[in-house]
């Protein structure tokens, strides 16, 4: 009695409710039967795990508290993904080194990305959303410069991998996104850094005067953070056949989305793993449904942009009760 009335107050179960009920109205619009569900499942298995990768470290991000987002995902994205598919694409050698060169360069574009809005945040006390959206920019253009029009397709082994099946049926891609949301969890839970990171969203002030490392916790955190979103453009190019220079657009809503209507705080302090995965598959279904009703991008923005505002309204009323 006692342990369901605790998860039934946990905010991660209501984000897996909304995206039970968006599953259900989603494939009632579609053809129906066995087949259209198993589909269904697929797909949002398949395009929500881009954007679980992208939300847990915009989560991390949030959860260091209030004027912390990093705005520059999308271009990371982007600048990750041509930089690496362009040296596979110009690459010798065996498969396994281009892939392996290929991702050691997408991820070091992403350490770098974090160290410099960091660096812009810390330095030059430029406010968060001013710095990383300032940096956005910078990135996007390395990108537009680098990528010249050419779509260099990634290596067949890899295509194959982002977009295949090779465990019960389930993408391989939900897997590793998967594996991702148990190791992002493990840190927050289990790990001295993660303690930290909650304790500076809880209150940087007292963090301070705990000796918590707020400054070397805060530049990790925005790393991490790039990395993973990196790591989401090298997976992305793979998994659509090459790298585009609007690719990134998406996550830049999406990856804030998942992370409040997944029940992480954004007021900070407070993060929810397992509801990371509950947003983003509500997020993708809301969408098909959208689509099946023949709604266009713009009205797509707009919802996703009621929905995060009502989410947050009811959330921080919760709290100021509390």
């Amino acid at each position: 009695m006692t342990l369901s009335y605790d998860i039934w107050r946990r905010p991660w179960f209501w984000a897996w409710v909304a995206a039970a009920a968006a599953f259900a109205a989603t494939w009632s619009l579609s053809s129906g039967g066995g087949g259209g569900a198993a589909a269904l499942a697929v797909a949002a298995l398949t395009f929500g795990s881009f954007s679980v990768l992208a939300g847990l470290g915009q989560m991390m991000v949030i959860t260091m508290g209030p004027g912390n987002i990093d705005l520059s995902i999308p271009a990371t994205i982007t600048l990750a993904a041509t930089l690496s598919l362009k040296l596979m694409g110009t690459m010798q050698g065996g498969t396994t080194l281009v892939i392996a060169s290929g991702l050691l360069v997408a991820l070091a574009v992403g350490a770098g990305a974090g160290i410099a809005n960091f660096a812009l945040i810390r330095l030059l006390r430029i406010p968060p959303i001013i710095a990383t959206l300032a940096a956005s920019f910078l990135y996007q253009s390395l990108a537009i410069w680098s990528n010249r029009g050419i779509r260099v397709k990634p290596p067949q082994a890899l295509a194959d991998f982002t977009t295949g099946r090779a465990v019960l049926g389930v993408p391989n891609m939900a897997w590793l996104a998967l594996a991702a949301a148990v190791v992002f969890w493990v840190i927050l839970e289990r790990s001295a850094y993660g303690r930290r990171v909650m304790a500076i969203g809880q209150n940087d002030r007292a963090a301070r005067l705990a000796g918590v490392p707020v400054d070397r916790t805060r530049a990790q955190t925005y790393v991490l953070c790039a990395v993973m979103a990196s790591l989401t453009g090298f997976l992305l190019a793979c998994f659509s056949g090459g790298a585009a220079l609007n690719m990134g657009a998406e996550f830049l809503l999406m990856s804030i989305a998942v992370t409040v209507i997944g029940g992480s705080s954004i007021a900070g302090g407070n993060s929810n793993v397992p509801g990371i995965w509950a947003g983003a598959l509500f997020m993708y279904l809301i969408v098909s449904m959208l689509n099946s009703y023949g709604f266009g991008a713009g009205v797509r923005l707009l919802l996703t942009g009621v929905i995060i505002i009502a989410i947050v309204a009811v959330a921080s009323r919760g709290k100021g009760r509390t």
